[in-house]
C-alpha cells in the first residue's frame, strides 16, 4: 500500500503526517509506503519547518531528511490512498484529477487539520496530535 499525504507548501502538517504515519505504521509491523507533498511549490526541495521538526523529535519522529515536494497529477496514479489536511488542499487535489486514477482521494479527518505555520507552538503540538489519532484510525481500519 502507498499513502501521500498533501499540505500546502509540504514543510509543517504532510511531511509530520508522513513521519507520524510511518512510525505508526512501523510499530504495527505494517509495510506501508508513506510520502507527503504540498499543493503549492514554493519549498520545493527545502527542509521541513524547524519548528515541526522539532516539535516532532520530541515524540519521537524524525523529519530532517523529508524535503518538500509539490503534488502532481501523476500522483493519482501512483499512490493507492491521498489524504488532503483541509477542505483546501483537497479542492486543489481534485483541480488535477486525470481520469482514470486509481487513488482514493480523501480529507484526512472530518474537522480540517490547521496550519500551524503563522502560530505558535502550540499550534504544532496540536496537529501532531490530530495527525497521531488520525494515524491510529487509518491504520486500526486497514488492519480489520
Amino acid at each position: 500500500m502507498k499513502v501521500l499525504f498533501v499540505c500546502l507548501g509540504n514543510i509543517c502538517r504532510s511531511p509530520a503526517a508522513e513521519g507520524v504515519f510511518r512510525a505508526r505504521a512501523a510499530s504495527r509491523g505494517l509495510n506501508i509506503e508513506v510520502d507527503s507533498a504540498g499543493t503549492g511549490g514554493w519549498h520545493v526541495g527545502g527542509p521541513s519547518d524547524p519548528r515541526m521538526v522539532a516539535a516532532a523529535k520530541k515524540r519521537g519522529y524524525d523529519l530532517s531528511t523529508l524535503r518538500a515536494r509539490q503534488f502532481s497529477d501523476g500522483d493519482g496514479f501512483d499512490f493507492d490512498a491521498i489524504y488532503a489536511m483541509d477542505d483546501s488542499n483537497l479542492a486543489d487535489i481534485e483541480e488535477l484529477r486525470l481520469p482514470g486514477w486509481t487513488a482514493w482521494v480523501s480529507k484526512l479527518m472530518d474537522q480540517d487539520v490547521p496550519d500551524p505555520y503563522y502560530g505558535g507552538e502550540d499550534g504544532f503540538e496540536h496537529v501532531l496530535d490530530l495527525l497521531e489519532e488520525a494515524s491510529d484510525r487509518i491504520l486500526s481500519q486497514l488492519a480489520t
